[in-house]
């Protein structure tokens, strides 16, 4: 009998722990449909044999998975900051139990890349990331969690060696980094913000938005900030008018609540 879908997903999963359930699956069927017929294979079952055995064809397989171009600890001197003065410092005000929140997270780099900061000061237990995006198809490939070389490139060594594991020509996340992740849709400009975070993060997102919306979500982040909280924001942005918005500037690229 002749290998469904479904039997595909499960077969795909041993061969490289990638869960093709996180995919939407329509969208994801038509695209394996067509790789497979690229390269004159005929059925499931019989492509899964090919990637089996065809060390290059496999490589092609998880790389066609891996489309969308991510960045982990982009702009690494910010990151610098983050770990020698913003989280300790977080730490001591606020205790273990920090809230923070990745806001228009894409594909996942971020909110992985604060976790795996946070782990060289906190165990991964006390560690939660809330992280959101409109997009519930980017949502999905961050809970997969596979990235190109690229994409994990400015990962300090030791975190890429603990927390990666490659297959083919990618990386996978480890699940221990992905538990600390919760992932939700959530619209900037419509819905409820959550209360009482510790640091928020939301970068070269604004830069999209007009001016008034971005005003709109600046003080928005000040309403879900924890009292003398952070918000940290990318390097093509800066907030001009920051005192009428409540906040002080902390370090470059980082404001913090004014009260």
């Amino acid at each position: 009998m002749a290998m469904d879908y479904e039997g595909f997903k499960k077969s795909v999963y041993d061969l490289t722990k990638i869960d093709l359930n996180a995919y939407k699956e329509k969208q994801m069927k038509r695209r394996i449909d067509t790789l497979i017929a690229k390269n004159n294979i005929v059925g499931y079952d019989n492509y899964v044999k090919a990637i089996k055995s065809d060390k290059d064809l496999f490589e092609g397989f998880v790389n066609y998975l891996t489309i969308n171009v991510s960045e982990f600890y982009r702009n690494p001197e910010q990151w610098v900051i983050l770990d020698k003065e913003v989280f300790p410092d977080l730490i001591k005000r606020y205790g273990k139990n920090l809230k923070v929140w990745s806001a228009a997270c894409s594909t996942g780099d971020e909110p992985y890349s604060l976790v795996m900061a946070l782990s060289r000061h906190l165990p991964l237990s006390n560690i939660k990331v809330y992280a959101t995006d409109i997009d519930k198809q980017v949502i999905a490939k961050a809970q997969v969690g596979l990235y190109n070389e690229k994409s994990i490139a400015a990962v300090p060594k030791d975190l890429k060696e603990k927390y990666f594991t490659k297959v083919g020509p990618s990386y996978q996340i480890s699940d221990e980094i992905k538990k600390c992740v919760e992932f939700k849709q959530h619209n900037l400009l419509k819905d409820a913000y959550p209360k009482d975070c510790h640091l928020i993060v939301c970068r070269n997102v604004l830069i999209y938005f007009t001016e008034e919306a971005k005003q709109d979500v600046y003080k928005m982040f000040n309403g879900a900030l924890a009292s003398r909280a952070l918000l940290f924001i990318g390097s093509t942005e800066q907030i001009m008018n920051y005192k009428e918005l409540n906040y002080d500037r902390y370090k470059s690229f980082f404001y913090q609540k004014s009260n």
